[in-house]
């Protein structure tokens, strides 16, 4: 006798579920718990520095009430100035002044997305490319020489300046990669210092007559750019974005395709992730890091172009505006993914541009650089962050896989069980049939044995004749 179980099938989980689970053990969360954990530090940072909140906090315990709604309404305003100054004001009489605050995040986020691009660019390839600030600094003289010096058609003027920039940018950057390549020197060490040379080649033009500096002055600073080598205005002259955020657009699409659909950036990615394994598959791991550098350098150029050639007036040493280093913090926060650059680059200006604001409502700016750095320091620290609101690890099943797991292991031991339960029973039922074969073959056996033996008679007859052939030969 057998037995059969039958198990039910495990509910498979749905398309969507494994969607979101894709979701829930990327990057992206973490992110936006970063920023989230930023805000809430930035929230603490405003209650502590109010005078209001301080003064109610002096009699808190009588009446505390009024230290909550003081610190309350600190964070309120903190943040509400925040959002007037970087996306709507609404507070403006029409609309074109309304959106004002959206367009200024939209200008101090193009410089960022550029930037930020050429480091994401350098990440994914393996190199930590710090020497934006130089770079920067190189486009902007090379753009701002060609704007100031070079009497060309209004055609081309800004193309050929904007050119030279990226041109400068990327040789700076190029500097790096071929040294990497060639010496094996590590490129975080090269930038720093070609951020410190590009800074004096910098001053040293702005102090020159023939170069860079104003003609007939003595201030170490360009004269007007040209006109026809400004970027015009994207929307209209009442706001102070330039047709260098579309160029910007398209250099995150470009980046993107270069990456994920091209050949080189195939080579580029398998470099940065195993350099060994490349130079095995046949791959110039010295060439990519060179091409990876001039690339990259040409990104950040078209940040040093853009600051340099937004409008007509001259520039100093400080054209950067420390936006080469902040280009480290974008590409963290995006994740090095052209479209993560992208968003990273539009909170990080819209910061700027808020800044603004929230000092002239009494809150200390520095707070934007307290929440830009927790940002940094949470993302640094993604274990931390998961831990905090509970996000799945990756490669970690979920609660419902670790309930559908246990869920198949009982089955199967039940299955098991069952298994040898029918196996026991039909061992018994066996050895029961034999059982009672055996009692039934028994007394047939006996009768078969008493009817072959001989009659006690014939036994008798053959013990005397033997008696008697035993005398007979005595004789």
């Amino acid at each position: 006798m057998t037995t059969q179980t039958e198990t039910k099938p495990l509910k498979q989980p749905s398309r969507f579920a494994g969607v979101g689970r894709e979701i829930m053990t990327s990057t992206f969360p973490v992110i936006i718990g970063a920023i989230v954990l930023a805000v809430l530090a930035g929230s603490l940072l405003i209650i502590f520095t109010n005078s209001d909140v301080q003064t109610a906090a002096g009699y808190f315990f009588s009446r505390p009430m009024d230290t909550i709604a003081a610190a309350g309404a600190a964070i309120g305003a903190a943040y509400s100035a925040l959002f007037r100054g970087s996306i709507y004001d609404y507070t403006a009489t029409n609309f074109a002044d309304a959106i004002t605050p959206l367009m200024n995040s939209l200008y101090e986020a193009t410089p960022l997305i550029a930037a930020g691009l050429g480091v994401g660019l350098a990440f994914r390839a393996g190199m930590f490319n710090i020497g934006g600030q130089g770079q920067i600094l190189l486009a902007a003289a090379g753009a701002g020489w060609v704007a100031t010096r070079m009497e060309l058609p209004a055609s081309i003027h800004l193309i050929v300046a904007l050119l030279v920039g990226v041109l400068f940018g990327a040789l700076w950057a190029g500097i790096a990669g071929i040294l990497k390549a060639r010496t094996g020197a590590h490129e975080v060490i090269v930038t720093i210092m070609l951020n410190h040379i590009g800074r004096y080649l910098l001053l040293f033009a702005l102090g020159t007559q023939w170069l860079l500096q104003a003609t007939g002055s003595t201030q170490i600073k360009t004269g007007y750019m040209a006109e026809t080598a400004v970027f015009p205005k994207l929307f209209g002259d009442q706001y102070r974005v330039t047709v260098a955020l579309v160029l910007v657009v398209a250099a995150v699409i470009f980046v993107w395709w270069l990456l994920e659909r091209s050949s080189l950036g195939f080579r580029m990615r398998t470099v940065g992730e195993n350099p060994a394994a490349a130079r095995t598959a046949g791959i110039n791991v010295g060439r990519m890091y060179f091409v990876a550098m001039l690339i990259a350098g040409g990104l950040v150029g078209i940040a040093g172009v853009s600051l340099a050639l937004s409008s007509k007036a001259p520039f100093g040493d400080g054209v950067d505006a420390g936006i080469g280093f902040d280009a480290i913090t974008v590409a963290l926060l995006g994740g090095s993914s052209p479209f993560g650059i992208l968003a990273a680059g539009l909170l990080f200006g819209a910061l700027q541009a808020g800044s603004v604001t929230m000092k002239i409502a009494q809150v200390p700016a520095e707070l934007v650089d307290i929440m830009q750095a927790l940002i940094v320091l949470f993302i640094a620290a993604p274990p931390l962050v998961r831990a905090i609101f509970g996000l799945p690890k990756p490669g970690q099943p979920t609660r419902a896989e670790r309930k559908a797991k246990k869920a198949a292991a009982a089955e199967r031991a039940a299955a098991a069980q069952a298994s040898v339960a029918g196996l026991a029973a039909a061992a018994i039922a066996v050895d029961e049939a034999d059982t009672a074969r055996a009692a039934e073959t028994a007394p047939a056996a006996r009768t078969t044995v008493l009817t072959e033996e001989a009659p006690p008679e014939t036994l008798h007859a053959d013990a005397v004749e033997a008696d008697i052939s035993d005398t007979k030969e005595g004789e």
